[in-house]
């Protein structure tokens, strides 16, 4: 009887994990650069001498959709998307680099390049600082131009984004949505990685697909609620008839 209880329960508490995955994922259907994420459920025996028979479901192969999301031009100078296979660097608060595709870019304050996080945009010397009034192009090598007020028809390589490629299956997501080298080493630059100035990349999440997810998983949910509830009732059953004798 247990066996089915191991199986019931711990398959319903994978099943709420990856409800809570589609949800975020639907939740994300229109954000700059977001990558779906993927659960996937299999079993795993309990490592036990006491339990040979038991079986444990885990979201053991929790993963990330990489493929592209689709470009969206906006025509904004400071807005830029990878074409393909890519990521642009970031600087994290507390020292190394992160990775995204999110390239709406800003400018702060202080004149630094940015996300809408507020994380500094890394180029190839660190930094990017933008002058004053300037009027800025990203181009497709990722180099970033400023024409400065005053300067007429003067334009200035100031830097180049540092665009890397590090291998997918080395990337690994972060609370705050970013992805990070498993190692947290820093990805060398990649000549060949090509950006597309005054577009942003649209999420790459199906909402038509997420939906189907989502009352695939509910339905799976209440079956497993119900093996648990078959459990119950065959064990006091099993109660009863073992008091009459």
């Amino acid at each position: 009887m247990d066996r089915v209880i191991y199986t019931a329960m711990s398959g319903a508490k994978s099943t709420l994990d990856r409800q809570a995955a589609v949800s975020n994922n639907l939740a994300n259907a229109n954000s700059t650069g977001f990558r779906a994420e993927l659960h996937r459920l299999r079993a795993v025996d309990v490592k036990s001498d006491a339990l040979p028979t038991r079986a444990f479901v885990v979201d053991a192969s929790a993963a990330t959709d990489f493929r592209p999301g689709p470009l969206q031009f906006t025509g904004r100078s400071l807005d830029a998307a990878i074409e393909g296979k890519g990521w642009f660097s970031v600087a994290q608060p507390g020292g190394g680099e992160a990775y995204t595709r999110d390239g709406g870019f800003e400018i702060s304050a202080n004149g630094v390049l940015q996300t809408r996080a507020g994380l500094p945009v890394l180029g190839e010397q660190g930094m990017i600082t933008i002058p004053p009034e300037a009027e800025v192009t990203i181009g497709r090598d990722g180099s970033v131009s400023v024409i400065e007020n005053g300067i007429n028809e003067i334009v200035n390589i100031i830097d180049r984004l540092k665009l890397v490629n590090p291998p997918e299956q080395q990337l690994q997501r972060g609370e705050d949505g970013l992805f990070r080298l498993a190692d947290g080493a820093f990805s060398p630059l990649d000549e060949t990685v090509q950006v597309a100035g005054g577009f942003v990349e649209g999420s790459n999440v199906s909402v038509v697909d997420q939906l189907v997810e989502m009352i695939a998983t509910a339905r799976q949910f209440e079956m497993q609620t119900r093996m648990l509830q078959s459990a119950e009732e065959n064990d006091n059953a099993a109660a009863q008839i073992l008091s009459m004798r």
